[in-house]
């Protein structure tokens, strides 16, 4: 994603399974999407936190 304070998705939770674009969060404006269908693991970033360009704010796991 770009740099800027990121807002994770209000309805994700460990375990949620994932299909490809779904919404994990904003950072700013610009939605965070899932690359690719899979189970996320855990939320890496916190709301309110500043993030950088490219830095991962997820951890899913491939379907």
């Amino acid at each position: 994603p770009a740099a800027g304070v990121f807002t994770p998705a209000a309805d994700l939770a460990p375990g949620f399974l994932l299909s490809p674009g779904t919404v994990l969060g904003r950072v700013g404006e610009q939605e965070v999407r899932s690359p690719f269908a899979g189970t996320l693991v855990g939320v890496l970033a916190v709301e309110g936190e500043r993030v950088t360009t490219s830095q991962p704010i997820a951890w899913l796991r491939t379907a």
